[in-house]
């Protein structure tokens, strides 16, 4: 960290020579990153920016104007200040045009009232800019070395998301690619403030850079990932622009929380890792032939050559999709592989995109030629709610006949899984028939005459609850949602029935439309459910 000129001022070489400032003192926080001595005006071509200049001044000219352009090409080159001694050129206040335009370019003009020791000066602030440098070295090594032991016990996530935050003394936040939170510690803030509306906020910083600052928000930002693979962010929240120190910090930080995503990943069983490779590669289409794929499934027990397959995934409820803690996914999938056994159904099992944003669990079920689909996937899905509980959705695609058709069957699975884990039904696995409208809405989410319905019918009550801060398009969702029961819907958004009723009226007279006509609520019921399919979709 270089010294400030306010620093600089504090130092005993300095203060012996009484310094005033008399220009731009609201610029006595600039850097200060060398000390040049310079009693000529043609200066500023030889300098790099940063430098505190030195000058008695006694070949500044007397023109104002040729000293209005000495400061000009200081400011320009972005020098930290202009150091003046009193006495030789100028005998107590120098020219009004050269202070003018020093606070004109808010450049800072120091003047010494006593007659120092220009080499005490530099030597002092030169010692001072080696200290510092010197002391951030030395920081740098220490966070080497703690990060290091960090990656050396296999931290977790948590842990290591804690000690940055601990060593930086801000909140600290590790997200997914989808703008979701994976770790955050607040520094001893609030949590709630911090994660407050987080995706929103999160998606309007976008550094150019891997490792960047923005201004707007007072985030340090820097991607995390390894091999290529990006899969999150690491943010650290400052409020103002990063010290050399916090930069070294979050980066450092970064590149353990890679490791450790390499290292849990090969902590995944051998098992696991050879089942999610095959069903990775059939769905990339990655076999040159079918029958490698068969080959290789067979030598792990799974035959697929000569059966009914079945792709299904697996994943957790939520707004969203999102990359699960280290060793989540691991874990299920074992579950899943135990399930499948116990049920004697042939099976390929594996955490299929892991680190990403759409990780999940991968099943491609091998089923006999006169099995059947519904009861195999009952079985497996009635010993896996016992393991895992109501919080794993379990979506199946359709029974294809070859290996060329698992990719169907797999991106059938991934749909129905988006839809299903928003919800709360208590199903033990969903197909598409199971979604009735909201999976019909959901595969033509994409379709931009679908998009465009939904504009036309909600598109003036988003943009006046944009506007306003208001949530009237909540409002309308728990009245349809209830069935328009106005006493119920006003219960569970918390509001009296004549606030609830009003909200009604409002929103009548923003959409211009009749809620007590069925029709106009049907179509208004349907662009929410199509509005809701859409922004899940948001990158």
């Amino acid at each position: 960290m270089l010294p400030t000129l306010d620093d600089v001022l504090q130092l005993d070489a300095v203060r012996r020579g009484q310094p005033r400032v008399v220009a731009g003192a609201d610029r006595t926080g600039n850097r200060v990153r060398w000390v040049h001595v310079a009693e000529v005006t043609d200066i500023a071509h030889l300098l790099h920016g940063g430098e505190l200049v030195l000058t008695t001044g006694i070949a500044l000219p007397d023109e104002p104007e040729r000293l209005r352009a000495y400061i000009g090409e200081l400011a320009e080159v972005g020098v930290s200040g202009l150091m003046i001694e009193l006495g030789r050129r100028y005998a107590s206040v120098l020219p009004p045009a050269l202070v003018a335009a020093a606070e004109d370019h808010r450049l800072p003009v120091i003047v010494l009232a006593h007659e120092p020791a220009f080499v005490d000066i530099t030597e002092s602030v030169h010692a001072r800019i080696v200290q510092e440098q010197f002391a951030e070295l030395r920081a740098s090594e220490q966070l080497h070395e703690i990060f290091t032991q960090l990656s050396v016990e296999g931290a977790s996530t948590d842990e290591v998301v804690r000690q940055v935050a601990a060593l930086g003394g801000h909140p600290v936040v590790l997200e997914n690619l989808s703008h979701q939170v994976l770790a955050a510690d607040a520094d001893g803030g609030d949590p709630a403030e911090l994660l407050s509306a987080w995706e929103t906020r999160s998606r309007a910083v976008r550094p150019e850079q891997r490792t960047g600052f923005d201004p707007a928000s007072g985030w340090l930002v820097t991607t995390v990932g390894a091999r290529g693979e990006d899969w999150g962010r690491l943010i650290i929240v400052l409020g103002s622009p990063p010290s050399p120190r916090e930069t070294v910090l979050v980066e450092r930080a970064a590149t353990t929380l890679a490791l450790g995503r390499l290292l849990d990943r090969h902590a995944e069983s051998v098992e696991r890792q050879a089942h999610g490779t095959i069903i990775a590669r059939i769905l990339a289409h990655a076999y040159s032939d079918p029958q490698e794929a068969a080959a290789r499934a067979r030598a792990l027990g799974v035959p697929l050559s000569g059966r009914r397959l079945l792709g299904a995934v697996l994943r957790q409820r939520g707004p969203a999709p999102s990359a699960p803690a280290s060793g989540e996914l691991a874990q299920l999938a074992e579950t899943a592989a135990a399930a499948c056994k116990d049920a004697r159904l042939a099976a390929l099992v594996g955490v299929l995109d892991e680190g990403g944003p759409n990780a999940r669990v991968g099943v491609l079920a091998s089923l006999p030629a006169r099995a059947d689909a519904e009861t195999a996937l009952t079985e497996v899905a009635t010993r896996l709610r016992r393991q895992s509980g109501p919080g794993t959705v379990m979506a199946a695609g359709s029974v294809v006949e070859s290996i060329r058709d698992v990719r169907r069957s797999f991106l059938e699975a991934e749909q129905v899984a988006d839809v299903a884990s928003r919800g709360s039904g208590g199903r033990l696995f969903y197909r598409l028939p199971d979604l009735r409208l909201r999976g019909l809405l959901h595969l033509l989410r994409d379709d931009a005459r679908v998009q465009t319905f939904v504009e036309r019918e909600l598109g003036p009550l988003l943009e006046y609850d944009a506007q306003r801060g208001s949530d009237l398009t909540r409002i309308l969702e728990l009245y349809l949602e209830t069935g328009r029961n106005k006493a119920v819907a006003a219960q569970q958004a918390h509001l009296s029935r004549p606030a609830f009723y009003e909200r009604l009226r409002r929103i009548e007279r923003v959409l211009d439309a009749d809620l007590d006509d069925v029709e106009s609520c049907v179509s208004l019921h349907v662009a929410l459910l199509a509005l809701s399919s859409v922004r899940w979709e948001r990158p």
